[in-house]
């Protein structure tokens, strides 16, 4: 897969995480947010799955084979890392609004250089900051945070925001030596459609006929953004670094406040164009990192 294709990879899964936004705040009217989270990464798990059999069946042997330990465990700690991020975020919504919950999870663009360097004590090109900064700018912005009101959800869109900092950390990791990202995308599903059903059954009412009533939101979350986003995650950071594939991520605001502009009516003010504007800047100077490299 080539550098282009790989950054087309990251703007259509960060233009689904983005529109996600609305169908996750809205698809809890009946439901909680593991029943929601159970049903939505097992709806996701059904549209991959059939695809990692039909493409990477015969790979899977011999590219695990290597060391299936390492594959294994890396497999595991991307689940868990999802699994918690996006229960933190589901929870968190019911407790705060999509503006807060927009800008503190964009905190996981400072977050995963400052955890490389401290997990694999690897170095960050200087270029990195500069768009780090420029994109929690952007995100101050985009969402109106200033003129909100800080609440307890807030913390635990934060913890989520570490977790999705070690889902990208783990997904860089992975697929540098294990090139089947229908797969591991199917696996990472069910771990977290697996998780998310056990504390769901335990602590929540999980009615069939509820499920129902949240069945578009529950689709549009699970096929496009836990199923096919999550795959094309895994296809962009192929070729792309996990610092500036955080960068690039962020744009997940910028999907999110323009499809509230179109679906919901939300009206654009000059700070939330000042805002993309500054989230876009930082993309692209996140880009100059590997020119930067040969100087």
């Amino acid at each position: 897969m080539s550098k282009i294709s790989s950054l087309f990879s990251a703007l259509l899964c960060t233009f689904i995480w983005g529109t996600t936004f609305i169908a996750q705040d809205t698809g809890m009217d009946d439901i909680g947010p593991f029943t929601f989270n159970a049903v939505r990464f097992f709806v996701g798990f059904l549209a991959v799955a059939p695809l990692a059999f039909i493409f990477e069946r015969k790979n899977i042997s011999k590219s695990v084979k290597r060391n299936q330990k390492e594959f294994t465990n890396l497999a595991l700690l991307i689940g868990l890392s999802l699994f918690l991020g996006s229960a933190l975020q589901q929870v968190a919504l019911l407790y705060t609004d999509v503006a807060n919950a927009a800008f503190f999870t964009i905190f996981y663009v400072p977050m995963v250089p400052f955890i490389i360097f401290f997990m694999y004590k690897k170095p960050i090109h200087w270029s990195i900051w500069p768009s780090v900064l420029l994109c929690v700018m952007g995100g101050y912005l985009l969402t109106n945070f200033y003129s909100a009101t800080v609440r307890t959800g807030d913390t635990l869109i934060i913890m989520g925001a570490f977790f999705w900092s070690t889902h990208i950390i783990f997904t860089g990791k992975i697929i540098e030596n294990y090139n089947l990202p229908l797969t591991i995308g199917a696996i990472q599903t069910l771990i977290v459609a697996s998780l998310s059903l056990i504390i769901g059954l335990i602590f929540e009412d999980f009615i069939w006929s509820n499920i129902l009533k949240e069945k578009f939101q529950i689709l549009y979350a699970g096929v496009l953004s836990g199923g096919l986003a999550f795959v094309l995650q895994i296809y962009a950071q192929k070729n792309i670094s996990p610092a500036p594939s955080a960068i690039i991520f962020s744009l997940e605001g910028v999907f999110a406040t323009i499809a509230a502009w179109i679906l919901l009516d939300q009206i654009l003010d000059i700070n939330n164009l000042f805002g993309c504007l500054f989230i876009l800047f930082g993309v692209l100077f996140s880009q100059l990192a590997p020119i930067l490299k040969k100087d």
